[in-house]
């Protein structure tokens, strides 16, 4: 039950105020007509939690990911296939869950309810928490009677996306660690071993190389102007953050990524696997052609991608086919085409893209299992020539010094 704070005039018309626990306000108002007290306010009692700036929740692990949307959609699905009431499958799903932000939002949504709101608005309150898709989905469901199977269908959605999310993590997550490593290496040396060799250079009055010439510069600029080097990393780290919120920034750096040598790869068929699936279960559900593209648009979570949805969605809203828009897009292999030529052919385009996105998807895991393999030689060899930058630098002079000696 939630907590409501009411104020009242007894029948002496003195003010009664106070809070008490009941399902819906209708309630309070019920009982406090019962003890003979006249409502003038009644509203629900806010938490401590409901009062905190989105940064702190999220500090303090009060945010709500992809996990808690997994978990509560299931619980949803089960709540309507058992034919429990809305409310109190709410209300269930609100004692249970570990995630404050998440009962707070299903709390309110009990709210919105009982003004007489549909779970789709109630949900379309909450743009953070259920997206434009999610929503969609749940108006659907709600108008055609079907919002078990809607329900089961974003379970395998958001399964799936969950999967994928977790494979390009997992494939970026060694050559990130692989070059920090060497950031952090090469710093060391240019801040604390460089200085080193650079006194007993000048000391001895030799005529360096160029290349060692360099990385004393290097070396001297970054010990003595550390402060502009920090302030030059934060200043490109915000501006980089600012250029990719813009639409242009955005498609410039997404377009970018799919370029990137072997990773970019796997984020390319995970893209477009999530693009099919996301396509495929909103059309099952009832969603208009248009709208879905529309909504899938977003899904995706590329600004590239993103325009040629978009472009796709155009060509058929002009009237062209299925297959037609596909090849405009250029996004797909002739393979893939095939298999979305026979799937219009035969009325079962949803069957034909979930069965690219299940292609997709194992390409995708096998690209990340044999990861390490195909990007270890790259990194050996990035880590190899600044090694050797290093080490000639530093040694070129030295050589030069052990001729002088021994011809002395």
């Amino acid at each position: 039950m939630d907590t409501f704070e009411y104020k009242g005039r007894n029948k002496r018309g003195e003010i009664m105020q106070g809070s008490i626990e009941s399902p819906n306000a209708q309630g309070v108002a019920s009982w406090m007509l019962a003890s003979g007290i006249s409502p003038i306010q009644i509203k629900l009692k806010s938490d401590g939690l409901q009062q905190q700036p989105e940064w702190l929740r999220q500090l303090q692990g009060h945010s709500i990911k992809l996990p808690d949307l997994l978990l509560f959609t299931r619980q949803m699905g089960t709540m309507v296939r058992a034919g429990v009431p809305m409310m109190q499958a709410l209300a269930g799903i609100q004692r249970s869950t570990g995630n404050p932000a998440l009962a707070e939002v299903i709390k309110a949504m009990r709210t919105d309810l009982d003004k007489g709101l549909e779970l789709s608005s109630a949900m379309a309150r909450h743009p953070k928490v259920f997206d434009d898709y999610y929503v969609s989905m749940v108006r659907v469901g709600e108008s055609a009677g079907q919002l078990e199977e809607v329900f089961k269908r974003l379970h395998e959605q958001l399964e799936f996306d969950s999967h994928m999310q977790k494979k390009v993590k997992s494939a970026l997550r060694y050559p990130s660690f692989v070059l920090i490593a060497i950031a952090i290496a090469m710093s060391i040396m240019t801040v604390f071993v460089i200085p080193t060799f650079a006194k007993m250079f000048v000391s001895m009055k030799l005529d360096l190389p160029l290349l060692t010439r360099v990385l004393l510069a290097v070396s001297d600029f970054a010990v003595n102007y550390w402060w502009m080097v920090v302030g030059g990393l934060v200043a490109a780290v915000y501006g980089f953050k600012f250029y990719t919120r813009t639409h242009e920034g955005r498609y410039n750096w997404d377009k970018l990524k799919l370029r990137i040598p072997v990773v970019g790869k796997i984020l390319k068929k995970a893209t477009l696997a999530r693009f099919c699936r996301s396509f495929a279960t909103a059309s099952k559900s009832g969603v208009p052609v248009i709208q879905a593209f529309t909504l899938v648009a977003r899904v995706v979570a590329n600004g590239f991608y993103e325009d040629r949805i978009l472009g796709m969605r155009a060509g058929v809203e002009r009237g062209e086919s299925m297959l037609r828009v596909s090849q405009s897009a250029n996004i797909f292999t002739p393979i893939e085409l095939q298999m979305i030529a026979v799937g219009e052919e035969t009325g079962d385009i949803d069957g034909m893209l979930n069965q690219v996105a299940d292609m997709y998807q194992e390409e995708v895991e096998y690209e990340v299992d044999r990861l390490s393999q195909t990007i270890e030689p790259i990194l050996l060899a990035v880590m190899g020539v600044l090694v050797g930058i290093l080490l000639l630098g530093i040694f070129l002079p030295m050589w030069d010094m052990t001729k002088l000696a021994h011809r002395g």
